[in-house]
């Protein structure tokens, strides 16, 4: 089964039993947007987390087994077509090159971490028009000299 296929099942099981990301979160003690990423098949479950999730949403074992398994992460080098997707690259075409030049001032030659890594999605009232918060954290990683 494509993944594309696993992503669309555990979506409207999800819809019909009427759950959020963080609902589901909550029962396997993970953040929201990590199990999204797990419906994206962009993270994998350990088998207790999976049995957890199938239990509440009725997943068939195919789904399941899809669930625990490492996943092949990214997109691809595609430029995305999706608006909101698209304006997160659209950010990193603006912006990356500078984030990475103050980066590179405050910590060194180096990398942030997208495995020691946490990114959290919230809400702020603004009378203006609502915001969207995002919080990227990850380890720095100096580059090693030998």
């Amino acid at each position: 089964m494509e993944s594309y296929e696993v992503t669309k099942k555990l979506l409207e099981a999800k819809k019909k039993k009427g759950k959020s990301f963080a609902d589901l979160g909550n029962l396997i003690n993970r953040d929201e947007v990590w199990v999204a990423s797990l419906f994206y098949c962009q993270a994998s479950a350990s088998e207790e987390e999976a049995a957890i999730i199938s239990s509440e949403l009725v997943l068939d074992e195919e789904i399941v087994a899809k669930l625990t398994e490492c996943p092949s992460k990214g997109l691809g080098p595609i430029v995305p077509t999706d608006p909101l997707v698209y304006r997160f690259y659209e950010i990193m075409q603006v912006y990356g090159m500078p984030m990475k030049a103050v980066i590179h001032e405050k910590f060194g030659d180096g990398i942030m971490s997208a495995i020691d890594f946490t990114l959290s999605v919230d809400k702020e009232n603004d009378p203006k028009g609502d915001r969207v918060k995002i919080t990227m954290n990850g380890k720095f990683l100096p580059y090693k000299k030998w």
